[in-house]
């Protein structure tokens, strides 16, 4: 994949890793702007080529209790006025057939959650849309397996692909990074490192997925010096009362400190 095939991306001759990032889940205009304006004045300091990442609806909730979103219409919306506002590309992810083109109409990549990488239909209907397909690698599969999943949008004339890992069950409660498969996915597609929710602690009995946002920092860190082509990360800036994945995400606060250091690690790799 070519990342300039991305509407708006900028900053792609910096050498830098590419970034998808911004809340969980849209939970309204204010908190979405507030977000994606605070992460744009970094990346454009840093040179960072960035795409907003929120998604429109959660769909794969472990209560039905949860929360699943504001409205379809009103946080693609949100997205759309985010990307004419800040010039920036929008990421979202679609859990039916029918949201992929429903999605593509306001987003310029399409997401396939880890859960759903495997069905067929629905990364056919992502990869028909035209538009930069990114597929999360199932929690149960392993890297080697992804290229049958990436092959599914090249079948569909297709070339606009990236794989996204977000880490490995470990346990029935624990996720671990195998660092071994970014380089076995980079054969497949440019490869991403979901850092936060490679950090999730899963299966609570409460529920309520848990996480280790403490480690974020390192393996961040440890995806930049293997050479991962981009980085994934959810922030807030009220984490605690965040609506989904608030145990996992990095606080607001702490995000220019961390991309400088990455930018930094960066630098050095590339001059290997």
């Amino acid at each position: 994949m070519n990342i300039q095939n991305i509407p708006q991306i900028k900053h792609t001759e910096s050498g830098n890793f590419f970034l998808l990032s911004g809340p969980c889940a849209i939970e309204g205009e204010e908190m979405a702007m507030r977000i994606a304006e605070k992460i744009v004045g970094i990346t454009d300091k840093l040179q960072i080529p960035y795409v907003f990442k929120g998604s429109f609806k959660k769909a794969n909730r472990s209560r039905i209790d949860s929360f699943s979103g504001i409205g379809d219409e009103k946080a693609l919306k949100i997205l759309r006025k985010i990307s004419e506002t800040f010039h920036v590309p929008t990421v979202t992810d679609i859990h039916t057939n029918e949201d992929a083109d429903m999605a593509a109409q306001y987003v310029d990549v399409l997401q396939i959650p880890a859960f759903l990488v495997r069905q067929t239909d629905l990364v056919v209907a992502a990869a028909n849309t035209g538009k930069t397909v990114n597929l999360k690698k199932g929690q149960f599969m392993s890297p080697e397996s992804m290229k049958h999943a990436v092959q599914k949008v090249l079948d569909c004339n297709n070339q606009n692909v990236m794989v996204t890992d977000r880490g490995t069950m470990f346990g029935y409660q624990d996720m671990i990074v195998d660092f071994r498969g970014i380089p076995t996915m980079q054969q497949y597609a440019s490869t991403v490192l979901d850092v936060t929710h490679s950090l999730q602690q899963p299966n609570q009995t409460a529920g309520v997925t848990g996480g280790r946002p403490d480690m974020i920092e390192t393996v961040a860190k440890a995806g930049i010096a293997v050479g991962v082509d981009g980085i994934f990360i959810e922030t807030h800036f009220d984490p605690a009362n965040a609506k989904s994945d608030g145990a996992n995400m990095l606080h607001l606060d702490y995000f220019e400190d961390l991309m400088t250091k990455l930018v930094a690690i960066r630098k050095t790799i590339n001059t290997f």
